[in-house]
Parts: C-alpha cells; structure tokens; sequence
C-alpha cells in the first residue's frame, strides 16, 4: 500500500488527467520571491488552461472563471488570465514564469489537490470523487454504486469496454478487479489539441465504441449533463484500500507568498456558500469526508 507521500505524488500526476504532466523535479520555489500579490492586488491573476471544461476555457465558461469572476469583485479589482495547457509543465510555465526585469504572468490556481508539493496550497473547497458513466437502458440500470457494477453477471462484466486514461486510478481498479482486459485506455498526456478531458464522452461513449467510461467526477458529470440525444448515468466510484479515487481540491500560489495565501483563504471563508452555489451549478459529485455523497 502506498504511503501518504506516494499518495499525494499519484494525485499529483493523475487527478483530472492534466496533472500528470507537470511532472517530477521542478524547483522548490524559494522564499525571498514574493510578488507584488503581497499587498493589495490591482488585479486578480489567474493561472488557467484555455480548453479544460468544466474548469476553465479562452471564453471565460468554466466554474474556475466563475470562481475567479466572484473573488475578483470581492476583491474590487478585475480578473486577468494567463492561459497555458496544462499538460505541458503547466506550473512552471504559469505561476513560477518569470521573466528577468518582469513580474510574475499569475498569481494564483483555483483547482489543485490538496498536498500537491509543487504549490503552496490553501485549505480545500470541496472533495470530489471518480465516476463510472454510461447510457441508460442499455443493460446497466441496476448499477447505482461501484459495488453494484462489480456484482454484475460475470458474462456481462466481461463483455463490456471500459474507457479509462492510463495512469489513473480505474487502471489499479480494473487490475484488481480482474477487468484489464475489458479496459480501453487513452493516453493522459495527449498532444492533440482536439482532445479535451470529456472527449472520451463526446466521441466514443456516444458512439458504442465504449460501454462504460471512468472519468474524474467533475469532468463526467459535466459532459454527461451535456449529452443531449442520449440520457448518461453518473455513479461515484468509493476509494478501496490502496486505490484512492476521492480527492480534496484546494487553490494554489507560490511558496513564500503567506499574505497572499491568507488572502485567498480569507476568499474561500467568506464565499464558502456562492463556491457551493457554483459547484452545484456544473453538477460537481461531491462526497464527505466519510466518502458520502452530498446531496444538494
């Protein structure tokens, strides 16, 4: 079983399918760097993926931008991003970029996990889990929890592909589950721009080239809800000793920047029922800390 250090360096490399590529080694950001963030910020400088829907897009539609839209006027300055893909070394290229003789391009990432080493992270927002997603009234009805599919006629089980990204949690729970080769594995770190997190959906549930897809909760539950000529079922999927599918997402600025930090916490405090409010708007399956599901 993994220690709570190998824990948080799986997260960081597999939650929400971009996080893997940030990769190992880059260097601690050094305490004397502080930005002008440390005292009253003119803008609010966000460190975004221009294509990462449900989280954030160029136009400004993802919960982050809501987010970032609803601190941004508690804070009675503008927003402003800096947009870069997040599977390409996002954090360096991001939040620690900086040029010599300028200053920092953002100054903040609103959807982190918790103990992810290469931020300083604030306190998390909400915890959210893996997904199973497939089509209604195609022989899956009876599945309302992650045990319920396990339990499924062994014929049936076997039968059907199962879309998953390498490197993620549903590949050790396939593996466990004697379901390897049911699994359809796409590649977490894709170079082709038109492949965005929900493509698994878009493209091959919808056509019957997969049965199932195992996706992170937020990204499944958005593009499920989008879905319109055919009704998908969301089902979250319960953490198993050794496979962690639940994780705390908390906001993320540079190492030796405390009063900025405090400020964003001072933010989360304050908005804890409008990030709520958000959260509920892009359908985000949220579970307690006993792994509950928490019914809006």
């Amino acid at each position: 079983m993994m220690t709570d250090a190998r824990t948080r360096s799986h997260t960081a490399r597999n939650l929400r399918v971009w996080l893997v590529t940030l990769g190992a080694g880059l260097a601690v950001f050094g305490a004397g760097a502080a930005s002008a963030t440390e005292s009253a910020p003119k803008e609010f400088r966000v460190c975004q993926d221009p294509a990462n829907m449900p989280f954030s897009n160029e136009k400004g539609e993802g919960l982050e931008n809501r987010i970032a839209e609803l601190f941004a006027g508690s804070l009675g300055v503008p927003v402003k991003y800096y947009s870069y893909p997040q599977r390409f070394a996002f954090v360096r290229n991001t939040l620690r970029y900086k040029l010599p003789g300028e200053d920092f391009r953002c100054d903040v990432m609103l959807g982190v996990p918790a103990g992810f080493d290469q931020v300083s992270g604030t306190k998390p927002y909400y915890r959210s889990t893996y997904a199973l997603v497939f089509p209604k009234g195609k022989g899956l009805d009876e599945v309302k929890t992650g045990e319920d599919f396990l339990r499924l006629d062994p014929a049936k089980l076997k039968a059907l592909k199962i879309g998953l990204y390498d490197k993620s949690p549903a590949s050790k729970w396939l593996a466990r589950h004697d379901l390897v080769d049911q699994g359809v594995p796409y590649a977490t770190v894709d170079v082709v721009a038109e492949h965005y997190p929900g493509w698994m959906i878009d493209n091959d549930l919808l056509k019957g080239k997969i049965d199932v897809a195992i996706l992170w909760g937020p990204v499944a539950a958005y593009y499920a809800d989008k879905i319109k000529d055919m009704e998908l079922v969301v089902v979250p999927l319960k953490s198993e000793p050794g496979i962690k599918f639940d994780f705390e997402i908390a906001m993320g600025v540079r190492y030796g920047e405390p009063e900025w930090k405090k400020q964003i916490e001072a933010l989360i405090d304050r908005h804890k029922e409008d990030l709520d409010r958000i959260l509920k708007a892009y359908h985000v399956p949220l579970v307690d800390e006993q792994l509950n599901p928490i019914v809006y």
